[in-house]
């Protein structure tokens, strides 16, 4: 096996852990939505996942661990991440704010913050701020 298979691999894992992380973030209220079903089947497909994983995952969503990023700089990154991804897929106003506050619990915001920066992000993003900038937006957004 050569490291390119091995990075392949690896990568490949990694991917189907974000997205499986993501379906039970989704499911955490025991339904997803036409709109949230639409999401997870174009990320699906932009982490190429494949179809076995992504059938697998979703029969039982709990079978992955979501594993929230331990420091909070890389949370804020995963959320830049997402929150990118929902506003890139056209998600309806009130269905992307039921979305990223999901993602926001999922990734270990308090759910008492979690209105106030699944807004913040959505702003941000909507102004195509650089990665930077968000995490300083979100950090400084209460001054």
């Amino acid at each position: 096996m050569s490291i390119s298979d091995l990075y392949d691999s690896g990568f490949r894992k990694r991917n189907t852990d974000h997205f499986a992380a993501i379906v039970r973030v989704a499911m955490s209220d025991g339904v997803i939505t036409d709109s949230e079903k639409e999401f997870i089947d174009r990320l699906a497909r932009n982490l190429d996942v494949t179809e076995a994983d992504y059938k697998a995952i979703l029969k039982d969503h709990g079978s992955h661990p979501i594993n929230p990023p331990v420091s909070y700089d890389h949370r804020l990154e995963r959320l830049y991440d997402l929150t990118r991804m929902v506003w890139a897929d056209g998600v309806k106003e009130d269905a992307q704010e039921k979305l990223l506050h999901k993602f926001c619990v999922g990734l270990g915001f308090h759910a008492v913050n979690v209105k106030y920066i699944a807004d913040k992000a959505l702003e941000l993003v909507k102004n195509e701020v650089s990665l930077d900038e968000f995490i300083y937006g979100i950090k400084n957004m209460n001054q």
